[in-house]
């Protein structure tokens, strides 16, 4: 409408101001309601044309979007581990810092197991003394065992000795006797020394192992118990949090509820048209104005552009997908940052915006090479956004009324 006003004074007002007071034609004789199009016909073709090629220059050079939003992420409340709650320390919209308890799950389960643990620990210590007095008796065995082995080779050796000196003095069975007692006596320190051994070993190797996996069981089990006391992660409100005693909490199933970090809005996260990927520029100026900030023009800078689109996205699955389905044309995705720290501290998280982008020529009307129509179209671009400009401030003043009169609120 604003185009075609605009456009209207340049060709129709002319045209008709030079038939009413140049041909001296006067309304309701030769100007009438049925003469008008005949009379005005050039006046009115060119306003078309003109309406058309304005509006398409602005929408274009200076897009604008509806869909624009102060975009926040959530953090859903969950233990680690399914569970039935045995108590909950927070209420429904209740504000939480990070670190605050918010519930606790019951743990006679994991203190079960870490009482488990401890005995075991207990019983392995128990074991390790036990393997020192096996040790202890080891030792004493050898030495026994070696004494009754010097004993028995010293009286063979005497044996031996005697018989050599006085042939028949000794009986040849008394020899072979004393011999296979030495042979006993040397199995038998050997047998001392692998019952130390092994004794050694169980106290050097499988008891400290069996120890440290008991302890590693009591720390795995205390880690289980902290685990059943979920706090917040970050400073926030709770929201559709409505736990009691009793209730089963299931990380794949059924969340706890949902915590919504405590940040204020610092940017918007905008969708323009495709139409619009040639011209969408980091760096452009834009402005917007929400709902939830009514009768408010914010100035914008636009930070950030998708080099993607999302509606093209495609991922693996068991399918093939078809091409069809991805018809529907997806937007440019923009992150546009207050021009001045502040401006969005009003707008709440997930406010919804009117957004507009203007095209910047500055730079291309700074180089000596342009000829005098590309300065003349330059400078039309800059200047038209100022009707899209006068659009958003239009919009900015109806939208209270169209939300609360027409939209029956």
């Amino acid at each position: 409408m604003v185009e075609l006003l605009l456009c209207s004074m340049l060709t129709i007002l002319p045209d008709f101001l030079f038939r009413r007071f140049v041909q001296g034609k006067r309304l309701g004789r030769e100007i009438t309601l049925f003469t008008i199009w005949f009379e005005l016909r050039w006046g009115i073709t060119l306003c078309l044309i003109l309406t058309l090629s304005l509006i398409t220059t602005i929408f274009y050079f200076h897009p604008a979007t509806k869909a624009a939003n102060s975009v926040f992420r959530t953090v859903t409340i969950m233990p680690e581990a399914a569970g039935r709650v045995a108590e909950t320390f927070v209420e429904l919209n209740q504000r939480v810092t990070a670190g605050q308890p918010l519930f606790r799950l019951d743990s006679t389960k994991q203190e079960a197991a870490v009482e488990t643990a401890r005995r075991k620990i207990a019983e392995v210590e128990s074991a390790m003394a036990g393997a020192k007095s096996k040790l202890a008796e080891a030792d004493g065995r050898i030495g026994q065992a070696r004494a009754a082995l010097k004993q028995a080779s010293d009286e063979l050796k005497a044996r031996e000795d005697l018989q050599r000196r006085s042939p028949g003095s000794v009986a040849v069975r008394d020899i072979e006797r004393m011999r296979v007692q030495v042979t006993n006596q040397q199995g038998a320190v050997e047998a001392a020394l692998a019952s130390r051994a092994g004794a050694l070993s169980e106290l050097e190797s499988k008891l400290p192992a069996e120890k440290a996996s008991a302890e590693a069981a009591l720390a795995e089990g205390e880690v289980d118990i902290k685990k059943t006391l979920v706090v917040a992660a970050t400073d926030g409100t709770l929201q559709q949090f409505a736990l009691r005693p009793g209730d089963v909490v299931n990380p794949m199933l059924r969340p706890a509820g949902i915590l919504v970090p405590a940040r204020r809005a610092t940017a918007l996260i905008a969708g323009f048209g495709q139409i619009e990927a040639q011209v969408m520029k980091v760096g452009m100026i834009g402005e917007v104005t929400c709902i939830a900030m009514p009768w408010r023009i914010v100035p914008m800078v636009v930070t950030e552009v998708q080099t993607v689109i999302a509606s093209g996205q495609v991922r693996a699955t068991d399918q093939l997908v078809s091409v069809e389905k991805m018809a529907a044309p997806g937007t440019i995705t923009v992150i546009m940052e207050p021009l001045y720290a502040g401006q969005l501290d009003d707008l709440p998280q997930g406010g919804s915006c009117i957004a507009n982008a203007y095209t910047n020529s500055y730079a291309a009307l700074q180089s000596p090479n342009l000829g005098v129509l590309q300065r003349f179209g330059l400078h039309a671009i800059a200047t038209v956004g100022l009707v899209h400009a006068m659009i958003l401030r239009i919009q900015a003043l109806l939208l209270p009324i169209q939300v609360l009169v027409f939209g029956g609120h």
